[in-house]
């Protein structure tokens, strides 16, 4: 079998620019994804009832529903509720904000189980202590315990990064060209090299999620 790889170099400028916007969806899922899980892991722990129940039910929720169904409500049905919240100009590309608002919110869910799992890890003599000083409960939990939970999550959170990149591949259901949906399904089918862009695909997976997870266990090990 003959590979064609010239395909690759002639189109490397499109090649880099869907890969910039895999990434643009995985770092602003991972930052406001963790933000916003860790806001509901401490509501979760709340002593309110209903501000447990609303933390609940939202993250049950996402939870319980394809990834791929989240992006299509955030594309059909919410577009032009983002370019007026986010007062965006009529030609962005909503597709790119619905990806990175639903992967955020989706991956929120997920986030905040690593986080409630890391703050009830945390002994409730920090919390306690904490009081003891003088601090607020919101402070004990800012200041003294949600950044231990972080530091033992920290392996955990990245996992899920690595997990969440992974996952971008599925914004092909919006027609956007994505690392994978340029390469693979653009550039290979319109040259003939299909065969040749997914090798190259997984290629490029395998490196960026190795190094991923070569990170992570070199976090665990300085954290051991």
């Amino acid at each position: 079998m003959n590979f064609d790889w010239h395909v690759i170099t002639n189109n490397l400028p499109f090649i880099l620019q869907s890969l910039k916007i895999s990434l643009q969806i995985t770092v602003t899922a991972i930052i406001f994804g963790i933000i916003w899980g860790t806001i509901l892991a401490v509501m979760r722990l709340s002593s309110v009832k209903a501000v447990r129940w609303i933390a609940k039910a939202y993250v049950n929720t996402f939870r319980s529903i394809p990834l791929v169904m989240v992006l299509l409500w955030f594309y059909l049905l919410v577009p032009q509720l983002l370019k007026t919240l986010f007062d965006l100009p009529s030609s962005t590309d909503i597709r790119l904000i619905s990806a990175m608002v639903a992967f955020a919110l989706f991956e929120a869910a997920y986030y905040s189980e690593i986080m409630r799992a890391g703050i009830q890890s945390i002994s409730k003599g920090q919390l306690s202590a904490a009081l003891a000083l003088g601090m607020t409960r919101m402070q004990g939990l800012r200041l003294v315990v949600i950044p231990q939970a972080f530091r033992i999550m920290a392996p955990l959170l990245l996992t899920q990064g690595i997990v969440l990149f992974q996952d971008t591949t599925l914004v092909y259901v919006l027609n956007l060209a994505d690392f994978f949906y340029q390469s693979v399904e653009i550039i290979g089918n319109n040259n003939g090299v299909y065969n040749e862009m997914i090798l190259f695909a997984a290629v490029v997976y395998f490196v960026i999620c190795f190094a991923a997870s070569s990170l992570v266990n070199y976090v665990k090990n300085r954290m051991a």
